[in-house]
């Protein structure tokens, strides 16, 4: 049995969770997320928590879905109570964001802007030109749109020029150095 899997996940007020042919749903303030379960895998509802239990032979397999399942559980409670968000910085001159409509614009440094649609259940803002904040209650989609952002120009070692992650550390190589 999984050590994560076995600890119950706890469903905070104002958030109704169904059960319906191996489909769970969890509704809250700041959305409605659900999940198709592994025929593994068996979630019971008790009182104010969930039970994540496998239902057939312990292996390998089994114990990584049970904890998967119980840790995935957990991630849409917190999501759809607080939801997540991520922040990027953009470093380059002239390089900025703008949301228009549904589409975020890049301009980092090609000839044409870069268009990114916003997919359905995110916010995407730009306080600064040079800042995007997402924010959403599905912590994989957040990550996903924010990893899709960033790898339009990923930080480069040199100047370290880029979009980056708020906080995240570019470590910088030397240049060419000339003997003389």
């Amino acid at each position: 049995m999984s050590r994560i899997g076995r600890l119950p996940v706890a469903i905070p007020s104002g958030v109704t969770v169904e059960e319906q042919n191996h489909k769970l749903t969890v509704k809250g303030p700041k959305g409605v997320l659900a999940i198709e379960l592994r025929p593994e895998i068996d979630v019971k509802i008790e009182k104010a928590q969930l039970l994540v239990q496998p239902n057939t032979a312990d292996t390998r397999h089994v114990r990584a879905f049970h904890g998967m399942t119980r840790a995935i559980l957990s991630n849409m409670m917190k999501g759809v109570t607080q939801g997540y968000s991520r922040n990027l910085e953009i470093i380059g001159v002239g390089w900025n964001a703008a949301v228009q409509g549904k589409k975020l614009v890049l301009s980092v440094g090609y000839c044409n802007p870069v268009e990114l649609p916003i997919p359905e259940g995110l916010t995407v803002e730009a306080p600064k030109p040079t800042n995007i904040s997402i924010k959403g209650a599905d912590k994989q989609l957040v990550g996903q749109f924010a990893a899709a952002v960033r790898s339009q120009r990923p930080p480069e070692p040199y100047k370290g020029k880029g979009v980056r992650y708020e906080g995240e550390y570019v470590r910088k190589k030397q240049g060419k150095s000339f003997g003389s």
